[in-house]
């Protein structure tokens, strides 16, 4: 991926000394909302293993930086192991707390979905959202995602029974 700079804001591909600000990130959305359903925060030697999955293969992790600081990151990842499911990726995009409301996380969508569209090995990109992050949802049919179904309270994060949503994207 190329460095890409829009008002300040430079995309570019995750590095190493990214790793604890991602982290950062992520366990917040851990530890206060049910963008995720992980529920225990994670040291960043605990996060590398995913970091290490990311910008190989049709995997890329890409950073949202402002004057020296990530502000957000997007991915994607495998959907499931499986051979056949290789051209299907799953989209994550998190923005830090603090650089939210700024377009950051429609920034990181735009580049990552960009880059999916170039690539010969990917076909579908899949979204797996919190039934109440209306944000999220919102963001996802702004860039052409269609619903594809709800799955019931599969998920339990602060004492609360939790729906998921599935979007897609054939890219």
């Amino acid at each position: 991926m190329n460095e890409r700079n829009t008002e300040n804001v430079i995309i570019r591909t995750a590095m190493e000394k990214d790793l604890p600000e991602l982290t950062d990130i992520y366990n917040y959305e851990i530890e206060h909302t049910t963008a995720t359903f992980s529920v225990t925060p994670l040291t960043p030697e605990e996060r590398r293993p995913w970091f290490e999955a990311h910008n190989v293969d049709n995997h890329p992790l890409i950073v949202a930086e402002i004057q020296g600081r990530v502000a957000g990151y997007a991915s994607l990842s495998p959907y499931r192991l499986l051979e056949a499911y290789h051209e299907t990726v799953e989209l994550s995009v998190y923005v830090d707390h603090t650089f939210r409301g700024r377009g950051i996380a429609s920034m990181l969508m735009q580049s990552v979905l960009d880059d999916a569209r170039r690539r010969s090995d990917v076909h579908c990109v899949i979204s797996v959202i919190t039934g109440t992050n209306e944000a999220s949802i919102h963001l996802h049919e702004k860039f052409g995602f269609t619903y594809c179904g709800t799955m019931r309270e599969v998920g339990k994060k602060f004492h609360k029974r939790l729906d998921i949503v599935n979007y897609q994207l054939i890219v």
